[in-house]
């Protein structure tokens, strides 16, 4: 299989290598993306050995902060190296402090060597989804164990993987262990095939974020807080969220809103969409004082969290259409915010769940229930604070999922 697999990439590479070429000639941002690509990883010094983690993108290094600094706090003496997939993960790892940090080249064995006899990792940990075929054959071919830490598996990924279960079945054999976040997760890998002495369900890693305090939690709460966050707006979320911020902007004057698209490169389009509507708005990188600001337009990464540490309510995006399977509503909820959002939650079916089921995650059925739900909210500050402390419990009461990867990452190196 392993054979096939590469034969058919490398014919693919050779069919794309003249526009490639083309691209590299006259598109300077294409040059430096793959140049960055093919090349980061020769910022890193040469490794003896290292735990290597792999994240795509930034939910995902945000995770594996968590991860880092628990592991260091544990005692971790090896070298830990970062690779990411997207330019906007690479830009977040960087943030967040990473000592060694890289992106990911092509996944081809012409490329991947070269990083493998840099690092000598003792060990590749995959986050939640990303199971790159011929990374994970080489480390298999190398001896380096092979950990997929809060692992996630969709019905609808399950259902592609079962019409190649071949393709499949020879990926997971190269994986040592599956620690997966839910049963359900559990559950599907065993209805492909995966043997049960390689999966344990350890939990999600998003519920060991730093919570806020009970008491930080009461302190804005006295402030009165009047900030509203829709946080990761995909498209089809900004129409019904402008409805819902004309609306409240009338019925609440001291409330003020911020708007954060899921990707930074629709800016441009929620911008035109927000000027259809004929309100005013600033952007955050203006660096204006935002209690000046009325409607706030994100632009900048890393800032989001920001806004749910003084908000009174968030919405989260994505989850009314089913093509984007919903995002991150255990951040909001970490800060002592109910959370709404979409009824399409494929990729946090689980957040989705105990948040429901305690009270602090409203689901909607459709993107029309928002702006009355957010009425309800504001207009009955007692209930709304009652539904944001049971969020900040289903947070807390939700951890561990750090420890039992760390156990797992000790067990599959010693």
């Amino acid at each position: 299989m392993s054979l096939i697999y590469h034969t058919i990439i490398g014919l693919a590479i050779l069919v794309a290598l003249p526009v490639v070429v083309l691209r590299v000639i006259f598109n300077a941002g294409f040059k430096s993306d793959l140049l960055a690509r093919l090349r980061g990883y020769k910022s890193i010094e040469p490794l003896e050995s290292c735990l290597w983690i792999h994240a795509a993108s930034v939910g995902e290094v945000r995770m594996v902060k968590i991860l880092v600094s628990a592991l260091k706090k544990k005692g971790e003496t090896r070298p830990i190296v970062v690779s990411t997939f997207t330019s906007t993960g690479f830009e977040q790892a960087k943030k967040e402090g990473f000592e060694r940090i890289f992106r990911m080249p092509p996944d081809f064995p012409l490329w991947l060597n070269p990083v493998f006899d840099r690092l000598h990792p003792s060990l590749l940990v995959l986050i939640e989804a990303e199971m790159w075929p011929s990374l994970i054959c080489e480390c298999k071919r190398r001896g380096i164990p092979v950990l997929l830490a809060n692992g996630r598996i969709t019905q609808k990924s399950a259902d592609r993987y079962l019409a190649a279960s071949f393709f499949f079945k020879w990926i997971s054999n190269n994986i040592s262990f599956f620690s997966m976040r839910t049963k359900k997760d559990a559950d599907r890998l065993l209805s492909l095939g995966v043997g049960l002495n390689k999966i344990r369900v350890g939990g999600n890693i998003k519920f060991d974020t730093l919570v806020s305090s009970e008491e930080e939690i009461s302190a804005r709460e006295v402030k009165e807080s009047n900030w509203v966050v829709f946080g990761s707006t995909r498209p089809g979320d900004e129409g019904p969220v402008m409805e819902a911020v004309i609306k409240l902007h009338s019925d609440y004057p001291k409330l003020k809103f911020i708007i954060a698209p899921r990707h930074i490169g629709r800016l441009s389009e929620v911008k035109e969409l927000i000027a259809g509507y004929g309100m005013d708005f600033h952007l955050h990188s203006e660096q204006l004082n935002p209690n000046n600001a009325r409607l706030v337009l994100l632009d900048q990464l890393g800032e989001l969290n920001g806004y749910y540490s003084k908000a009174c309510v968030a919405f989260v995006g994505g989850g009314f259409n089913p093509r984007f399977g919903g995002h991150n509503i255990i951040e909001p909820a970490s800060y002592g915010l109910p959370v709404v959002f979409g009824k399409h939650m494929s990729n946090f079916e689980e957040e989705a769940r105990v948040l429901i089921e305690s009270g602090g995650g409203i689901q909607l059925n459709s993107s029309a229930d928002l702006c009355n739900t957010l009425d309800y909210l504001l207009a009955n500050n007692d209930e709304r604070q009652r539904l944001g402390k049971k969020a900040w419990e289903t947070i807390f009461d939700n951890r561990g999922a750090v420890d039992k990867t760390i156990e797992l990452i000790n067990r599959l190196t010693n």
